[in-house]
């Protein structure tokens, strides 16, 4: 029976499923699998399972074998070399004069290409620049111009919750955030304090944003006049997670909090 076990390059990167073959493999193993760009260093994140029927006839590559000390050594080398060639290349940007960030260097595990991720406003002509790499170190060479949330999730960091930034830790993939959202959950729109490292509307503001939703469904909105205990105001205020929603009374304007069900 054909297994397949789901393989990752990076800790928060996309899954990939690899047929395992007789590989005894558990969460956590390393391993190297065949990839379009040729051998591949990564490692189990789901064990090896059944093939479900209706992929029978997908073609899966496969795992290789199980990483060795000598693959270990093989890494090392290949961060030594990405190290040289961003430093290299740093100082070829500056000397060409592009506007452009560049923050990582990827090798290949088998150091057949490297790849260099940078930032920028506009389109960048880096023809001189491949032409520097490729006679500096001999390899091919791919340039590739990424949004600032990738670069945030490649280069990590520490939010201001003190954790390390969802997009680098677990976030799989990248989902539409709305200032709609902080407004739903009552945040304050100050830019500085719902934005994340990248400068963009932090990630956590979908993580609740469905359970407000719902939550509000069966609350008065703002504005609305409302009676309680025989006392008419308006709703200014809402604290759905807490229960309670603030409102202000008609008769000596003084705000009171009251529970959602007294309502």
């Amino acid at each position: 029976m054909k297994k397949i076990a789901g393989i990752r390059f990076k800790p928060a990167g996309k899954i990939y499923d690899f047929e395992s073959g007789a590989f005894v493999l558990k969460k956590g193993d390393y391993v190297i699998v065949e990839t379009e760009q040729g051998l591949g260093f990564g490692f189990v994140v789901n064990p090896p399972r059944p093939v479900d029927e209706k992929d029978l006839d997908k073609p899966f590559k496969k795992i290789f074998r199980i990483a060795t000390e000598e693959d270990f050594k093989k890494i090392e080398e290949n961060i030594k070399v990405e190290k040289d060639a961003y430093d290299f290349c740093v100082g070829q940007v500056k000397e060409l004069g592009l506007e452009m960030n560049l923050f990582s260097v990827e090798s290949t595990f088998d150091s057949g290409k490297l790849t260099f991720f940078f930032t920028a406003d506009g389109r960048v002509d880096f023809r001189q620049l491949v032409k520097e790499l490729v006679k500096e170190f001999r390899t091919r060479i791919e340039m590739r111009q990424v949004g600032i949330r990738n670069q945030a999730k490649m280069c990590g960091g520490t939010g201001r919750c003190g954790r390390v930034i969802c997009c680098s830790s677990f976030l799989g993939k990248f989902e539409p955030v709305s200032i709609r959202m902080a407004k739903e959950q009552g945040l304050s729109l100050n830019p500085t304090k719902i934005s994340g490292q990248c400068g963009r509307l932090m990630c956590c503001l979908t993580y609740e944003n469905e359970t407000y939703r719902d939550l509000k469904k069966s609350v008065p909105k703002i504005g609305r006049t409302i009676e309680v205990d025989g006392r008419k105001g308006k709703v200014v205020r809402h604290n759905v997670i807490g229960g309670t929603i603030t409102m202000r009374l008609e008769e000596d304007d003084q705000e009171v909090e009251v529970e959602i069900d007294e309502i």
